[in-house]
């Protein structure tokens, strides 16, 4: 990594790395320095990684343990390690607006972190592009680190002992009544976890909200919606917003235990959209950190 470039992306967090190539097999100091970077900046930009589904599977293996995508794995029972964040299909043709498969992926233009409705919710999120929208499609990232920052001291300590329950069909019934079968709702029951997180590495803390994010424990419906949304409010005001245009050849990796994002949405009737996602399991239950 002697010969990265590392450019800062927003003041308060994220980092565009150039000189590098990513593909595997990667020396362990190498993948040292990354996990490294993403304790710092949280959010990575390596562009024109010339990837593929196996390789981005072994890159993901080196960082960790790969995360079953929950919505096969719900549906059917059949574990696959990647997600298509698009409208491509397999076979080549893509999906217009209208589809109900497009139609279930505006879910994720909600503020959210990856699987904080997983008992044991992700560590980082990697995201290869292929084909990009040439208008739209841009995902928006804040940190919830620098919002924790920003809190006054009485708040933090209001918050720092709260414990929240995440819900994903709490979160996708706001895309529409059946937009979450029965079998994959029997297969994510709400899960709890701290509100406030700390990064093991430097001791960083930062609150974890988003979609997901349902109720405070031992408070009523009311009073946790005031507080869980004020908290989001304060985290995505458009100053803090960092969005990324994405283009074919991005490798991105984004911590998700610190960071929320949401798509910005494209017309999928004029433009074709095809990224291949993988996660990183964390290490376990946030109720344990």
């Amino acid at each position: 990594m002697e010969h990265v470039t590392i450019e800062p992306l927003h003041a308060e967090f994220g980092a565009r790395l150039t000189g590098v190539d990513l593909r595997p097999p990667l020396a362990g100091e190498v993948i040292e320095e990354i996990r490294r970077a993403i304790d710092e900046y949280s959010f990575l930009w390596f562009p024109d990684q010339p990837f593929d589904d196996e390789l981005q599977l072994e890159f993901t293996r080196a960082l960790g343990e790969p995360e079953e995508n929950h919505v096969s794995l719900g549906r059917e029972g059949r574990i696959e390690y990647f997600g298509t964040i698009g409208n491509v299909r397999g076979d080549g043709t893509a999906r217009g607006n209208a589809d109900r498969h497009t139609k279930f992926l505006t879910g994720n233009n909600m503020w959210h972190s990856d699987s904080s409705f997983r008992e044991t919710p992700s560590f980082v999120s990697i995201m290869c592009a292929y084909e990009t929208p040439s208008e739209g499609g841009e995902t928006l990232f804040v940190s919830g680190r620098a919002a924790y920052a920003r809190l006054p001291d009485d708040m933090r300590a209001t918050i720092d002992p709260l414990i929240v329950v995440h819900d994903y069909v709490f979160s996708r019934s706001k895309v529409g009544p059946d937009a979450v079968s029965p079998a994959h709702a029997a297969s994510l029951p709400p899960v709890r976890q701290k509100l406030v997180r700390a990064n093991p590495r430097t001791g960083a803390r930062n609150y974890y909200v988003g979609s997901h994010a349902r109720q405070v424990v031992g408070w009523d419906e009311a009073e946790s919606r005031t507080l869980l949304d004020d908290l989001l409010d304060r985290a995505t005001g458009p100053a803090h917003i960092h969005a990324h245009r994405w283009r074919p050849g991005d490798l991105v990796i984004w911590d998700n235990r610190c960071l929320l994002h949401r798509g910005a949405g494209y017309d999928a009737d004029r433009y074709r959209r095809y990224m291949r996602q993988t996660r990183v399991r964390g290490t376990g239950s946030t109720l344990d950190e």
